[in-house]
């Protein structure tokens, strides 16, 4: 048998599709809110993959932010083998922040990333672009721009994959007791 081109999971939806509607949202948003140049900083990873691209879209400056020290479950989960240094080749103060993330689920991660970039300098505003919102909510954090809403049975996840070409899918986890 010859080699397949089938994805890793089951693909969601035209991945594409949905970062050109998120682009698109930006962009009315950023109208809307009289937002001229903003900064784009993507939290690692699929968030650092999108970032990249709406920066190019707007033609803006980029930076990207690992979280891994600013989350809350550090203690419990250790250190991640492959922690990054955070990136933001610029003043953040007084700036209009475009944070990005791939999807937003318990909001938590978004919790660390704002907690990260508060130790950078004081921001005039953060606007949250997700490409997809699961509704698991822990937090009160919401989305500014969102291509997609979903509601995910327990036990699956979404993953994009990238960076070349994205690919947003669902992933189920099995139950190991």
């Amino acid at each position: 048998m010859g080699a397949s081109s089938t994805p890793k999971y089951p693909e969601l939806a035209d991945t594409p599709a949905l970062v050109s509607n998120l682009l698109d949202q930006v962009d009315n948003l950023l109208t809307t809110q009289n937002i001229e140049q903003p900064l784009v900083v993507g939290i690692h990873t699929g968030g650092v993959w999108l970032a990249k691209v709406l920066a190019n879209h707007l033609q803006t400056p980029f930076g990207e932010l690992d979280i891994a020290f600013y989350r809350d479950d550090f203690s419990k989960n250790g250190l991640h083998p492959l922690v990054r240094p955070s990136s933001l080749p610029f003043n953040i103060n007084d700036r209009h922040i475009l944070l990005v993330d791939d999807v937003l689920m318990s909001g938590r991660t978004v919790r660390a990333a704002m907690n990260e970039l508060f130790d950078f300098g004081r921001p005039a505003s953060i606007k949250l672009i997700t490409l997809c919102c699961v509704n698991q909510r822990e937090l009160p954090i919401q989305a500014d721009a969102c291509a997609l809403t979903l509601d995910l049975a327990p036990g699956q996840y979404l993953q994009l994959e990238g960076p070349e070409t994205l690919q947003l899918s669902i992933i189920e986890h099995a139950n190991h007791e």
